[in-house]
């Protein structure tokens, strides 16, 4: 199985940066997808960016330009630079990875990281 682990949230100012990382364990090389979702009060879970084994990203168009991922294969973690915060940026931010396992895709959810924009 892969087990995910974020870091990196916390409070920071309207036009701010801050640095996500999601760490993975476990059986790392099945994985397919790997990226961040986030999830306001009151807003469903959303799709911010995923990167593919290929090295192929996506993002929302909401942080297109502003938040990057990236990887560093040999330590199993992801990263979720974003910069020109936005007040509406706030939200608790969770790693997913999607990965092969017992002859199905499945998902790995991190706990969540917050990370708060003040205006």
């Amino acid at each position: 199985q892969v087990r995910v682990v974020e870091s990196g949230g916390g409070l920071v100012q309207s036009g701010g940066s801050l640095r996500l990382s999601c760490a993975a364990s476990g059986s790392t090389s099945s994985i397919n997808v790997i990226g961040w979702y986030r999830q306001a009060p009151g807003n469903q879970r959303e799709l911010v960016a995923t990167i593919s084994t290929g090295g192929n990203t996506n993002y929302a168009d909401s942080v297109k330009g502003r938040f990057t991922i990236s990887r560093d294969k040999p330590k199993n973690t992801v990263y979720l630079q974003m910069t020109s915060l936005k007040p509406e940026d706030t939200a608790v931010y969770y790693c997913n990875a999607h990965y092969y396992y017992n002859w199905q895709w499945v998902d790995s959810w991190g706990q969540g990281t917050q990370v708060t924009v003040s205006s």
